[in-house]
C-alpha cells in the first residue's frame, strides 16, 4: 500500500490524533501502528514548487510576447494585422480556446497528477475566449457603449464551460465577469453618473455582494454547485467585504473631489455598519463552525479598526507615540491569539 506523503503539521496533527485515541481506547495499539505507518513526511513540498513555478512560466511568457512585440519588425507586422477584420479575430481566438479546453480536459483526465500544467493550458484558454468576446463585441458595435454585454455574455459562457469541464478555475472568472457585468451596467443605466439609485459603487457593491451570498446558500444543496459552493461563498465574502472597507473610507460619495472636502469624521457611521457587520459574521461563524464567515469576520473587523485609527489619528498624533500604540496593540493580539492557539493545543492533546 502506497504511503500518504503529507507535511510536518499535518503529519503531527495526525499523530496528535492517533495519540488521543489510543489513550481514550477508541483504538487498539496494533491499529495505532497500522495507521501511523500509513503516512510519511514528505521532505520538500514539491506541489508548491510546481504551482509557482508554472504562475511563474505564464509571467515569464507574457513579458517574453511584450518583448517582442517592441521588436521593429513585429511591429510592421501589428500593422498589417491591425487591418484585420474583428470577426477574423474573433473567430481565431474561438478556435484556439476550443483547442486548448480540448487539450486541457483530455490531459486532465489522462494525467490528473498535472495539476498545474492543466490549469495554465486552462487558463490560457480563458484568455482567449476574453479575445473571443472581446473582438465579437467590437465587430456587433453601434457605438451605444453597452459594453456591459459583453460581461454579461461571459457570464454564460464561463458558467457553461465550467459546469461542463468542472473547472473552479473558469468559474472564478465567471464570477469576476457577473461583477464586471453589474458594475458597469449600472454605469451604463445612469450614464456613468456618480449614483445608482443612490448609491454610489462601493454601496452598490455591498448590496451585490448580499444578494451572491443569499443566492449561495438558496443553491448550498443543489448537487451540481457542490464543487463551485466553497468558492462561491469565498468570492461574495470578498465582494462585500472588500465594498464594505472602501465604503467605509468614502462612505456615499460619488466623487473623489467631494471626499476631499469633507472632514473624515463625518463618515464614522459607516465604519461603525461595516464594523457591526464583520462583528455579525464574526459571531455567526463561531456559532456555526462556518472558518470561512469567522475568518473574514475577523480579519475585517481588524482592518476597519485599523484603517480608522489610520484616518483619525495620522494627522494629530505624534509618530512616535502613534506607532508606539500601534505596536502594543499588535502585540496584545499576538498575545491573545497565542493563549487561543496554546489553549486549543491542550485540549487537542
Amino acid at each position: 500500500m502506497a504511503k500518504l506523503n503529507l507535511d510536518k503539521q499535518e503529519s503531527e496533527f495526525l499523530n496528535k490524533a492517533i495519540q488521543h485515541w489510543e489513550e481514550e481506547h477508541l483504538i487498539d495499539a496494533g491499529l495505532a501502528e497500522s495507521l501511523r505507518n500509513s503516512y510519511e513526511v514528505k521532505g520538500f513540498d514539491w506541489m508548491r514548487l510546481a504551482k509557482y513555478s508554472f504562475w511563474i512560466a505564464l509571467f515569464c511568457g507574457i513579458i517574453a510576447v511584450g518583448s517582442l512585440i517592441i521588436d521593429d519588425k513585429v511591429i510592421e507586422w501589428l500593422k498589417k494585422l491591425y487591418y484585420t477584420p474583428d470577426i477574423v479575430i474573433s473567430v481565431v481566438s474561438a478556435i484556439i480556446a476550443v483547442v486548448l479546453f480540448y487539450f486541457g480536459r483530455r490531459w486532465e483526465s489522462k494525467y490528473p497528477e498535472k495539476i498545474f500544467s492543466n490549469e495554465a493550458i486552462i487558463f490560457t484558454g480563458v484568455l482567449f475566449t476574453a479575445c473571443c468576446i472581446a473582438y465579437l463585441g467590437k465587430t456587433f458595435d453601434n457605438g451605444s457603449g453597452h459594453y456591459s454585454l459583453l460581461f454579461l455574455l461571459s457570464v454564460f459562457v464561463y458558467g457553461v464551460l465550467a459546469w461542463r469541464m468542472n473547472s473552479r478555475l473558469i468559474w472564478l472568472f465567471a464570477l469576476v465577469s457577473l461583477g464586471s457585468w453589474f458594475g458597469t451596467e449600472t454605469g451604463y443605466q445612469t450614464r456613468w453618473s456618480d449614483y445608482f439609485l443612490g448609491m454610489n459603487y462601493p454601496l452598490r457593491f455591498v448590496l451585490f455582494g448580499m444578494v451572491l451570498l443569499t443566492s449561495i446558500y438558496i443553491l448550498k444543496n443543489r448537487k451540481w454547485f457542490e464543487r463551485f459552493w466553497e468558492l462561491t461563498y469565498v468570492s461574495g465574502m470578498l465582494y462585500l467585504f472588500m465594498s464594505l472597507w472602501l465604503l467605509s473610507i468614502f462612505g456615499n460619495l460619488g466623487s473623489i473631489d467631494t471626499w476631499w472636502h469633507i472632514r473624515q469624521i463625518s463618515l464614522f457611521y459607516w465604519g461603525i455598519i461595516s464594523a457591526v457587520v464583520a462583528a455579525g459574521f464574526l459571531f455567526y461563524g463561531l456559532k456555526t463552525k462556518d472558518v470561512i464567515a469567522r475568518e473574514f469576520g475577523i480579519t475585517f473587523l481588524l482592518i476597519f479598526i485599523y484603517t480608522k485609527y489610520f484616518e483619525y489619528f495620522w494627522d494629530h498624533t505624534n509618530k512616535t507615540l502613534f506607532f508606539a500604540i500601534l505596536g502594543a496593540s499588535f502585540w496584545l493580539i499576538g498575545r491573545k491569539a497565542e493563549r487561543i492557539w496554546n489553549f486549543r493545543s491542550r485540549v487537542v492533546d
